[in-house]
């Protein structure tokens, strides 16, 4: 039985990720803070460590001792807006931290490390949508960090043969989501309000497109790349093709939740326009797959949300840079 790491576990994507290895027999052990996930996200089988990629120690304690042979990796802080105001622990916990998992991956031996980056590594490409061949112009330290993290993957398959597979997913939503994180996820946040009985924010005018991606259409490709010898180091493209303006979201998400939508509108933030990218390459690799609509995926969400209710992560409490800071944030 391989034996498979997967960083982020108790988050959103992670513990989707985690269930499904478990599910096709692999031995699957979370790492996660729990700074942005939850414990109870987690099925039972996983095998469940708390702890954070940013402590060495650790790090290489598990590797020795568990002699994995696959790594996810999914922890991160994921708040592109935010991360101009957080640089430091930005570039500690999503930088730094992958680079702990890359020595060690590295020193035991690792089979293949694959790596949850983001489009936010296009930044505002002048052409749409976003292809794999475009050259990468990240507009925040969150996309920044993604990035070199690619780039120090790259460089490691080529000095020390670590085989990667780096998928870049966009706005994923879907069941598990922490909606009660304020910086992130608009369709979590959107809900969140709408369950507080409070208007829907958008910060603009709303005419950003965005594609939202749902994460059982994500999740079974990541989880069978390792298996797939042609996904080795590649850099893909994941999610949704259809993009849709956050005002057109805004009064999904309502429909789902069965409300009438209620939007206020903040001033705008510094943000990329239009971000939404081609999937042709991961469609040569994987095949093409059936979608779930953004109508089928908003309600499945919404019935979970329902049933469960939002739930509150860790406080952040490291906004290093408080000037042009969005005042809703200050709150």
């Amino acid at each position: 039985m391989s034996k498979v790491l997967v960083t982020g576990g108790a988050g959103f994507i992670g513990s989707h990720v985690s269930e499904q290895l478990l599910v096709r027999g692999y031995d699957v052990m979370v790492l996660d803070d729990l700074s942005g996930g939850f414990e109870d996200n987690l099925v039972p089988g996983v095998r469940f460590i708390e702890g954070s990629i940013t402590d060495p120690i650790l790090i290489n304690k598990l590797f020795e001792e568990e002699k994995f042979d696959y790594v996810y990796h999914l922890a991160a802080y994921a708040a592109e807006g935010l991360s101009h105001f957080i640089k430091h622990f930005n570039y500690t916990n999503n930088l730094i931290g992958s680079i702990n998992l890359i020595n060690a991956a590295i020193n035991h031996g690792i089979k293949c490390f694959v790596f949850t980056s983001s489009i936010a590594v296009y930044g505002a490409s002048p052409k749409l949508p976003m292809s794999e061949a475009d050259f990468p112009h990240p507009e925040d330290p969150y996309g920044i960090a993604k990035l070199a993290v690619e780039q120090e993957l790259r460089v490691s398959h080529e000095m020390f043969g670590l085989n990667y597979i780096i998928f870049r997913p966009h706005n994923v939503y879907g069941e598990r989501q922490n909606i009660g994180d304020r910086y992130r996820n608009v369709v979590g946040i959107f809900m969140n309000q709408i369950m507080q009985g409070k208007p829907m924010t958008i910060f603009g005018n709303g005419n950003q497109t965005r594609a939202f991606s749902y994460i059982k259409d994500i999740v079974p490709l990541m989880v069978e790349a390792i298996q797939t010898p042609a996904a080795f180091n590649q850099v893909f493209n994941i999610g949704a093709d259809q993009p849709y303006s956050v005002n057109e979201l805004a009064f999904a998400v309502a429909k789902a939740m069965g409300v009438s939508p209620n939007i206020q509108y903040l001033p705008p933030r510094n943000e990329v326009k239009d971000a939404y990218s081609t999937h042709e390459k991961i469609e040569a690799v994987f095949g093409k797959r059936p979608a779930t609509s953004l109508d089928d995926g908003l309600e499945a969400m919404a019935a979970w949300v329902k049933k469960f209710g939002s739930r509150q992560s860790k406080k952040f409490k490291s906004i290093e840079i408080n000037k042009n800071l969005p005042s809703v944030w200050l709150e």
